[in-house]
C-alpha cells in the first residue's frame, strides 16, 4: 500500500505542477478567449472603473488571486476583450473627427490594435519583466519572480486610463470645446495637459502594480520618470510643441 500511495501522491503533485506552468496558464487564458460566456465582464468593468478612482483596490484583487489560484496574472481575458472594444470605439471616433473615411479608419484601427496596444504592450511587458526580475527582486530564486503575464496585466491596467483620456476624452477638445489641434495657445495648454495626466496615470498605475508584489524592492524608482515628464511638459508649453497636433498628423500619415 505504501509504494502505491506514494506513487499516487507523486503523480498528483506532478499534475498540479503541470497545471501551474507558464504554458498551461497561457493555454487556459487563450482558450477562454473563444468562450465569451465564461468571461466575467461585470468584474472587468468594476476593475476599469476603479483604475480611475482607486487603482490600489484593483491590485488587492491580484493578491486574492494569488492566494486562491496561485498566480498573480489574470486568468480571465474579459478585461482584454473590453479594452479591445474601447480601442475600436475610440479609433472610430478619431476617424470621424479627422475625416479619415472608412478605409482610412479601418487601417488606423488595425494599426492601433496590433501595433500600439498589442505590439508595444508586448515590448514594454517583456522589458519590465526582465528588469524587475533582474534588478528588483529581494531574494532572487525560483520561488520569487515576476510572472510575464502579470507584467502584461500591469501594462493593460496602466494603458486603459491613458486610452480613455487620449483616445476618448480628447476627441471632444480637438475641434469643438477647445481647438487643441491648432496653434492656439490655450489649445496647446489643454492638449498637453491631457497628455501629462494620461502618461502620469500610466506611470503611477505601473508603479502600483509592481509595488504590490511583496518580493520586490526599490520599486520607487519606477516613479522617477515623473521628473522627466514634468520637464517635458514645461518645455513643450514653452516651445509650442503641440502633442495632440502631432498625433493627428501621425494618424493621418499612417493611413495614406
Amino acid at each position: 500500500m505504501l509504494p502505491t500511495t506514494s506513487r499516487h501522491v507523486a503523480e498528483t503533485g506532478l499534475r498540479d505542477a503541470a497545471r501551474h506552468t507558464a504554458g498551461a496558464k497561457r493555454y487556459k487564458y487563450l482558450r477562454r478567449l473563444l468562450h465569451l460566456r465564461q468571461m466575467d465582464f461585470e468584474f472587468a468593468v468594476w476593475q476599469m472603473l476603479y483604475l480611475f478612482t482607486s487603482p490600489q483596490r484593483v491590485y488587492r484583487n491580484f493578491h486574492y488571486r494569488k492566494q486562491t489560484k496561485d498566480q498573480w496574472a489574470r486568468d480571465d481575458p474579459a478585461f482584454l476583450v473590453l479594452l479591445g472594444v474601447w480601442l475600436c470605439v475610440s479609433t472610430i471616433g478619431f476617424g470621424l473627427v479627422l475625416d479619415l473615411g472608412f478605409v482610412g479608419t479601418l487601417k488606423l484601427l488595425l494599426w492601433v490594435v496590433f501595433i500600439d496596444c498589442i505590439g508595444v504592450g508586448l515590448l514594454i511587458s517583456t522589458l519590465m519583466w526582465g528588469v524587475t526580475n533582474k534588478y528588483l527582486l529581494k531574494q532572487p530564486g525560483k520561488d520569487y519572480d515576476v510572472e510575464w503575464g502579470y507584467a502584461f496585466d500591469v501594462h493593460l491596467n496602466a494603458f486603459y486610463p491613458l486610452l480613455v483620456i487620449l483616445h476618448f476624452l480628447q476627441l471632444f477638445f480637438i475641434n469643438h470645446i477647445v481647438v487643441i489641434n491648432s496653434d492656439w495657445f490655450l489649445g496647446l495648454v489643454v492638449g498637453n495637459t491631457l497628455w501629462l495626466v494620461a502618461i502620469g496615470y500610466y506611470l503611477y498605475i505601473t508603479f502600483l502594480g509592481y509595488n504590490a508584489l511583496p518580493f520586490l524592492k526599490n520599486t520607487v524608482v519606477l516613479l522617477y520618470p515623473f521628473a522627466l515628464l514634468a520637464l517635458l511638459y514645461i518645455l513643450s508649453v514653452s516651445l509650442g510643441w503641440n502633442f495632440t497636433q502631432g498625433l493627428c498628423w501621425f494618424y493621418q500619415y499612417r493611413v495614406k
